[in-house]
């Protein structure tokens, strides 16, 4: 009987196949894990001490919705520094994820049109669901490169967002400069929002960071700690934009998170001073560790950013060769996860030294066998 209380909008979209390789991980004896999309390094001890004092010392209660000002004021510093624009407002979010929500909710209507870039990650298609819009993806194989053109093709009267993501989650590509302007020009030529997850934004290991927000002043810009900084379990992030729409986000985080969590925001306060470039760098050899070992053996387009490298199943379906690398006691994630198409596979190098070599040795196993 309680089926028959289920929303409909939850019935658009699976659970995450993510969750479901990290429920296996808890079975399997020593693992050889590159699945998980998160750092291997520790929160550095400066924001971890910061976040206990903000503990210890009672500041524990909500924050105003847009955020603890302190940290607010610093990220608006920060911002206004960046790209000088006279309408660019910021807001603390809970998570860049929450920032996510946020911005669906508050630009896109039932049955309008979201375009996003395939592959993509994983929360986009599933979120724009859960707001009643209409995912509508482009193409981005076998290179992962934005064709403008492709773009424009998709382009509706019912088209309301396109949503991008560089360094990008699954396949570690950065768009390039000459991408972003095109596609800023695009979405400003068409009246379409652009909204831009930068989440990845310290990891560009080749070129200097580019953000679309650069050639179009109204992208809104969703950002936050939990990559750089090793915070994911914290739930803090940011957001940018216009003021009218980050009103309408602010608005909605009342209704919805409140606030994130006090604690955490005095630990981004001190995560602002904390210099993460050896760690880039660590993860910039960790890159090339990867590619070097499995280049010769797969199809695998250089990742520029992120920690993720995407290479291409050497036969049959991806989630079938993904069930053999388990079997082997490798785990990584099927590409259909993230994608129309079940070709690729994501592999993390954000692991040890030593992880990373057992699971291309593994990968390299696969291919010979």
């Amino acid at each position: 009987m309680s089926h028959r209380w289920i929303a409909e909008r939850s019935a658009t979209f699976d659970s995450s196949g993510i969750r479901k390789v990290f429920d296996l991980a808890a079975q399997l004896e020593d693992p050889i894990n590159l699945s998980i999309g998160q750092p291997d390094f520790d929160v550095p001890q400066p924001i971890r001490q910061a976040a206990i004092d903000a503990i210890e010392n009672g500041k524990n209660g909500y924050t105003p919705s847009q955020g603890l000002a302190s940290l607010l004021d610093k990220v608006q510093r920060g911002v206004d520094e960046c790209y000088g624009h006279a309408d660019r407002r910021a807001l603390i979010t809970s998570g860049t994820s929450g920032g996510l929500v946020l911005a669906l909710m508050a630009l896109v209507n039932p049955g309008e049109e979201v375009i996003v870039f395939d592959p993509y990650f994983v929360m986009y298609d599933a979120l724009i669901k859960m707001v009643g819009g209409r995912p509508v993806f482009v193409d981005t194989y076998p290179d992962f490169r934005i064709d403008v053109a492709k773009v424009e093709a998709a382009i509706t009267p019912r088209t309301k967002m396109i949503l991008a993501n560089s360094p990008a989650n699954p396949t570690g590509a950065v768009a390039g400069r000459e991408e972003l302007c095109a596609l800023a020009e695009l979405a400003a030529c068409h009246d379409v929002a652009l909204v831009s997850d930068e989440i990845y934004r310290l990891f560009c290991y080749d070129d200097a960071f580019t953000s679309p927000a650069e050639f179009n002043e109204q992208t809104i810009v969703l950002d936050g700690f939990s990559k750089s900084y090793g915070m994911t379990g914290w739930r803090l992030g940011y957001a940018h934009g216009p003021s009218e729409i980050i009103d309408t986000m602010i608005k909605l985080q009342q209704y919805t998170f409140v606030c994130a969590p006090q604690p955490a925001q005095w630990g981004g306060l001190a995560a602002l001073d904390v210099d993460m470039s050896c760690h880039i760098a660590d993860y910039r050899r960790k890159r090339d560790l990867l590619v070097a070992g499995l280049s010769d053996h797969y199809q695998v387009t250089r990742p520029g950013g992120a920690f993720y490298a995407f290479p291409r199943a050497p036969r049959g379906t991806a989630s079938e060769f993904v069930e053999r690398a388990i079997e082997r006691g490798l785990l990584i994630i099927p590409g259909k996860i993230f994608s129309r198409q079940d070709t690729h596979f994501r592999i993390s190098y954000a692991a040890d030294d030593a992880v990373i070599e057992r699971g291309v040795e593994v990968l390299r196993d696969l291919v010979a066998s």
